[in-house]
Formats: structure tokens, C-alpha cells, sequence
């Protein structure tokens, strides 16, 4: 049985037969033209249907995969000239995230991270982010450095060292954010919680200071100063204070259940004359913590559970600079 095939013309009975391609402006502009010598190629989109076709109206130039408009899938680098070479567009900055280098000034996509035990009566805790391992042993009222962690959300997982998962949980990481994730007790077992650390750079010799209440026995309680100034007031657990200027000396802060009122939140905290360190305040008191003040550094003092009875707590003192 005999195959015929027809060109354009419909005349000859020798040629090779091809894929059809659609009609100019059916499909797309079908390159080079109507030129019936010019060997047919896959069509591409009309400029502005699918994106701009590099490098313009050239005839001659090889057509390639267009790139979206500038705006609708991010720049196009390197603008327009038409001798450049097209790459793939990034997303505007604050739409995908920053372009590096951002505003954190360092790693593009990058937070950094500690962890911290405060899971009272449970053995030491491993530690893993979305499968990389954090920490292989974390005993109780122990904290990690920090470490650095892909921005976005990340799976953490804690168990203890033979493997047995306590916890799964995912948590944001933003892009140049700094944070402590305690991990605390609830009343279903164990739980995270995340915390920033970021705070103003102190200035004029002054100190940043606060206070987190991460001991599961606790009441709600005030910090206070020998002269009876509450510093923080009614301080829950798993409630961690605003960071408050403080100036360089030796301080001791005392632990109570009151009913006097906080400090105005606009108050520095001031030391007092040595002789106070050695009094308690007039009411009775279920711990203190000495704190000798340098100037240009964040201090967080945590609290932590140290024993079964009802506001049996412990100090853990951490200083960033």
C-alpha cells in the first residue's frame, strides 16, 4: 500500500511528514514566520499572553521559555536590556521573603535559635529540627547556644536519648529572628514554648532586664526590691515580662504574692544603697535572686521548678550581649 503526503502545495509525493502546528495566532506566533523553507518549531505564546519572548522581535534570534512580566512573577534581572541573558525571577522582597541581603544584614532565610529544659522530673531531652539534630542531651535547668535554623516553619521534635518522641510540634522561624523555645510542662505532658529575644541595643551605659515565670508549680507572682518597688506584677506561668531598662549595680529581686502596685512601665530600674541587699521587704517573700549589673548586656532570669511544692522554684540567669 502506497503513503501519500501533501506539502503546502498539495503537489508533492516525496516529503517527510511532521507534527502539524497550529495556524499563526491559533497557537501562537509559529517562528520564523511565514517563511515555508524555515523549519516549523514549537510555537510560543504572543508577548503578553505568556510573558515577554526573548529577545524581542529579532527574526533571526532563537526563541527560548518566556519570563513572566516584571510584577507578576518578580523582576527580571537584568531589566530590559536585550542583550542580557534572562534569569529566574525572584520574588519581590516581603513577598517570598527578603532578598539578601534583607534587613538583617546577615544570612538571607537564616534564624537563629536556643533551647532550654524546663520540663521538671523528666529525663535529659533530645533535641530535632525537621530531622537534623539540635541537641543529643539536654538535662533539666540546661540551656543550648544558639544555632542556626532555615527560616519558615520547622518541625521540632523532642524525645529522650533512646529515641521515644515526646513531642512534635511546628514552629515559625522568622527570617534574621532571634529566639529561645523552652520546653515546659503542661498538665498533657510536655509543650513549647517560643520566645524572642530581640531587644533595643542598650544605651547610655543602661542594662535590658526581665523576668520569665516558666515553673509549672507556681502562683501568680510580683518581683520586686528590698524598698518594696514591684518591678512586675501578678508574673503567670509561661508568662515571660517586657524587657525594662536597668542601671549598672547589685541588685537583689525578691520573689511574693502582693497586692501592692507595679512601678509606672516608663521607670528605670535603679539600684539602691548596699545597705538594702541584706533586708527583706515586710511581707513574706518565697525566693530572691542576687544580680550584680553591667552595663550593655540583656539579662533574663527564669524561673524554674525545683521541687513538688507549691512555688519551689529555682533562678536561671542567662546574659546576652
Amino acid at each position: 500500500m502506497s503513503v501519500y503526503y501533501l506539502t503546502p502545495t498539495g503537489r508533492n509525493f516525496g516529503g517527510e511528514p511532521v507534527i502539524p502546528l497550529p495556524y499563526p495566532g491559533e497557537g501562537g506566533p509559529v517562528y520564523p514566520g511565514d517563511d515555508p523553507a524555515a523549519e516549523p518549531v514549537i510555537p510560543l505564546p504572543y508577548p503578553g499572553e505568556g510573558g515577554p519572548v526573548y529577545p524581542g522581535d529579532d527574526p533571526a534570534a532563537e526563541p527560548v521559555i518566556p519570563l513572566p512580566y516584571p510584577g507578576e512573577g518578580g523582576p527580571v534581572y537584568p531589566g530590559n536590556d536585550p542583550a542580557a541573558e534572562p534569569v529566574i525571577p525572584l520574588p519581590y522582597p516581603g513577598e517570598g521573603g527578603p532578598v539578601y541581603p534583607g534587613n538583617s544584614g546577615g544570612q538571607p532565610g537564616v534564624a537563629k535559635v536556643r533551647f532550654l529544659n524546663a520540663a521538671y522530673s523528666y529525663p535529659a531531652l533530645r533535641i530535632s529540627i525537621s530531622g537534623s539534630r539540635f541537641v543529643s542531651r539536654l538535662g533539666y535547668a540546661s540551656v543550648t547556644g544558639y544555632g542556626r535554623v532555615r527560616a519558615g516553619y520547622q518541625t521540632v521534635t523532642v524525645s529522650n536519648s533512646s529515641g521515644r518522641i515526646y513531642l512534635q510540634r511546628s514552629l515559625p522561624f522568622q527570617a534574621g529572628g532571634i529566639s529561645t523555645v523552652a520546653v515546659i510542662r503542661t498538665a498533657g505532658g510536655l509543650n513549647l514554648l517560643q520566645i524572642a529575644d530581640a531587644c533595643c541595643r542598650p544605651s547610655n551605659g543602661y542594662s535590658s532586664f526581665r523576668v520569665g515565670n516558666l515553673a509549672y508549680n507556681t502562683s501568680p507572682l510580683d518581683v520586686l526590691v528590698s524598698d518594696g518597688r514591684v518591678v512586675y506584677s501578678d508574673l503567670r506561668y509561661k508568662e515571660v515580662a517586657p524587657f525594662r531598662r536597668i542601671a549598672p549595680g547589685r541588685y537583689r529581686f525578691f520573689y511574693a504574692d502582693t497586692n501592692l502596685s507595679p512601678m509606672s512601665p516608663s521607670l528605670n530600674i535603679e539600684t539602691l544603697d548596699p545597705v538594702w541587699l541584706d533586708t527583706y521587704p515586710p511581707l513574706e517573700t518565697f525566693g530572691s535572686v542576687y544580680l550584680n549589673v553591667s552595663g550593655g548586656e540583656n539579662y533574663t532570669v527564669y524561673l524554674l521548678q525545683n521541687g513538688k511544692g507549691l512555688n519551689n522554684i529555682q533562678n536561671m540567669i542567662l546574659v546576652d550581649n
